[in-house]
């Protein structure tokens, strides 16, 4: 069976304000909580993903059920309200990014059988370590819920630009689903109906192809997608697949909805493409946090250490996947010593000045990953740990916009 099916797709319908509608991924700004009051400010009554989804910022503000039992309500009430058109087609999404570059992806639904967090060999693959005991919130919120809204973006290995590309070239022949400019400054973002499924399903198919494989990696990998963001809300999704199907009948299983999850294909090699890094806030770090650090840590490059008041430059490994792999193993094992202290994860080097302002905490500024290093370190290292890279700016992370059912209706 293809890991890759025609999602059926739900996008507003023409009386929903859709610049209201769309909002930020959940992970986004968790140190900076004036991001999500305006937000909140500017949503107002209008039906709104932010409604649809738990922002992590709210994760310790102690009224967690009521805020999952709100999201599956709203759902519901959606869907009750007629909220959505309804397209059995891929679609075209063009998103305007930094310096007015065009992020291209499609929007496609994944099949979580071929799917695994773990370093084995199937079509698609994790690119950072996943943490169960992340996944219980988004469990939550999944296990009663009618529709899914993706932020997760996986990623092809297409250097040759034949793929995405050539629709994207032929976007003014589509018909066209939405066009708008996204809130919080998040840029423009337009979406294509895409007729020609046939196509698009045999190139895809095609990177599977052996020698193909082994002239890329030098194995036959077996590797079609790589997450390129929202690792956890597809193991989430996996999760509770594995545990839907138990009560499945073998006819059931082949085509339930809960077993296909709607996600962006992004080409790595595409405009738009910059991947940035993610620092650490260490918030009330002992004094010999710095110490350990420097001990965890050598090499021939520097890595910046922040505080609000001084930086430090302290010996780090020349290559940016060793250097994250030993702060992020440094910070884990610094917190099973020291429960008291907490660690935030900050796009932008900017926002985590602007966040060590209000607290005393530390920086830790990590160096860029590239880009054309992923798959291939994937395939023949492992995964990267978790918060590794991003895929552009925070205000440009994907938004929630289209949703999928994941019940039989």
């Amino acid at each position: 069976m293809s890991t890759v099916r025609i999602p059926k797709i739900l996008i507003p319908n023409q009386k929903v304000d859709m610049e209201k509608w769309s909002t930020i991924a959940c992970d986004q700004f968790c140190a900076r909580p004036k991001y999500w009051s305006d937000l909140e400010s500017f949503v107002g009554d209008a039906p709104s993903t932010l409604k649809l989804t738990c922002p992590e910022i709210y994760l310790n503000k102690g009224n967690l059920e009521d805020r999952i039992s709100d999201v599956q309500k709203e759902m519901r009430s959606y869907l009750d309200n007629g909220l959505f058109d309804s397209y059995d087609n891929f679609v075209l999404v063009e998103r305007e990014v930094e310096n007015g570059k065009k992020r291209v992806g499609i929007m496609i639904a994944i099949d979580l059988e071929a799917y695994n967090w773990e370093r084995v060999r199937v079509p698609i693959r994790a690119t950072e370590g996943t943490l169960i005991e992340r996944l219980p919130v988004r469990i939550k919120i999944r296990k009663g819920a009618p529709i899914e809204l993706p932020h997760a973006i996986i990623l092809i290995d297409n250097p040759e630009r034949d793929i995405i590309e050539p629709i994207y070239a032929n976007r003014e022949a589509l018909i066209k689903l939405y066009d708008f400019e996204l809130n919080m400054g998040g840029g423009h973002i337009a979406g294509y109906k895409i007729e020609d499924a046939e196509t698009l399903l045999n190139k895809l198919e095609g990177l599977l192809d052996k020698d193909t494989q082994i002239k890329k990696y030098g194995v036959d990998a077996g590797i079609q997608f790589a997450v390129g963001d929202g690792n956890h809300s597809i193991a989430t999704a996996k999760v509770m697949w594995e545990e839907l199907k138990k009560s499945l009948s073998g006819d059931e299983i082949q085509n339930h909805p809960s077993r296909f999850m709607l996600v962006e294909m992004v080409n790595l090699y595409g405009e738009g493409m910059d991947f940035k890094p993610i620092h650490r806030l260490i918030y009330n770090p002992t004094p010999d946090f710095i110490v350990g650090l420097k001990n965890a840590l050598k090499g021939e490059s520097k890595l910046k250490v922040v505080t609000k008041d001084s930086t430090e430059y302290i010996d780090c490994p020349n290559k940016a996947s060793l250097t994250i792999s030993a702060v992020q193993s440094y910070i884990e094992s610094y917190l099973k010593v020291n429960p008291q202290v907490e660690v935030e994860y900050v796009h932008n080097e900017s926002h985590l000045m602007d966040a060590l302002m209000e607290c005393d905490g530390l920086g830790i500024v990590l160096p860029d990953f590239p880009n054309n290093e992923l798959v291939n370190f994937v395939v023949n290292v492992g995964n990267l740990p978790k918060k590794a890279f991003s895929i552009g700016e925070p205000e440009h992370k994907r938004y929630y916009l289209e949703c999928k059912s994941i019940i039989n209706n």
